[in-house]
């Protein structure tokens, strides 16, 4: 494999109506006591580190081999290992580069779009944690050698294909960081075994309360941990189960609309309709009718 590769891409207005497009990917492999990088790119691009460059779109840049340092507008300068990915954002100055000793080998991707505009201003990634220490993934580098393969062809909407693979990667990175969070097994162990409480009885009356003190927990610490895991509340979580049940029922059954208000433990069919329209959309009598 050479030491380098480098391609950037075109982009129609289809592309852009897709949400996110693909600007550039490659690899370069830096071996110890080379200069960095090793080649010039545009100008837009290109930087002589520890100088600072700023770009118009995002990167990701994984670091699978070596060590080295970044440093940005929103983070002092940090060490840099192998199975780091780094994430520029647009509009944000940045410097990275490897260590002289060990030198390192990157791949990248750039890209920009709507759909990942948003998953910034959710909170999703931020300015504040652009490193992701996630390891080899044998996944993630062949994704960005799918990438290139398929840049080089540029076959008829190859570009929504790759931008579909960097939100594979994001993905990716979003669910690695995620579960290294959640690095306590006792936790995990008790919100696993929390959820299958609530499966196991959603047919029946369970309060969150109990819930805890099945599990030996205090309520607090488990509503706050139930929901820092998960995304919700207890509460909400159980809501979500009666729906998926309504739905089965609904699906799977002849039982009447009171029926299934009265297993699932609603007041009457009105209160269950209610509940039902308000996270379908529509009525349970009509969910029925469209199966």
């Amino acid at each position: 494999m050479e030491n380098e590769q480098l391609r950037y891409l075109s982009i129609n207005t289809i592309d852009e109506d897709w949400g996110i497009v693909v600007t550039t990917i490659g690899y370069q492999f830096i071996p110890p006591q080379s200069p960095y990088p090793l080649s010039q790119h545009p100008e837009k691009y290109n930087f002589s580190p520890p100088n600072r460059r700023t770009l118009n779109e995002y990167q990701l840049i994984y670091i699978t081999k070596g060590s080295g340092y970044f440093e940005s507008a929103s983070i002092k300068k940090q060490p840099v290992g192998e199975g780091t990915i780094i994430l520029l954002f647009p509009g944000e100055w940045h410097s990275y580069y490897p260590n002289t000793d060990t030198g390192w080998d990157e791949h990248w991707v750039g890209f920009r779009g709507p759909h990942i505009d948003k998953r910034v201003e959710n909170h999703f990634f931020t300015k504040r944690e652009p490193l992701f220490n996630i390891g080899h993934s044998t996944t993630i580098i062949r994704l960005y050698e799918d990438i290139l393969d398929l840049a080089k062809k540029e076959k008829t909407g190859y570009q929504q294909m790759i931008s579909s693979m960097v939100l594979h990667i994001l993905g990716s990175i979003y669910y690695k960081r995620k579960n290294i969070q959640f690095k306590d097994s006792y936790m995990e162990e008790k919100i696993i075994e929390a959820r299958q409480l609530i499966k196991d009885n959603i047919d029946g009356v369970l309060l969150q309360e109990e819930i805890a003190s099945k599990l030996g927990l205090g309520y607090s610490w488990f509503r706050r941990m139930f929901k820092e895991y998960t995304g919700v509340s207890p509460a909400q979580y159980q809501l979500q189960q009666k729906l998926l049940q309504a739905k089965e029922l609904l699906t799977d059954t002849t039982m009447t609309i009171s029926e299934v208000a009265y297993q699932l433990h609603f007041e009457n069919s009105g209160q269950f309709s209610t509940f039902f329209k308000k996270k379908v959309g529509i009525t349970p009598s009509q969910f029925r009718e469209q199966l």
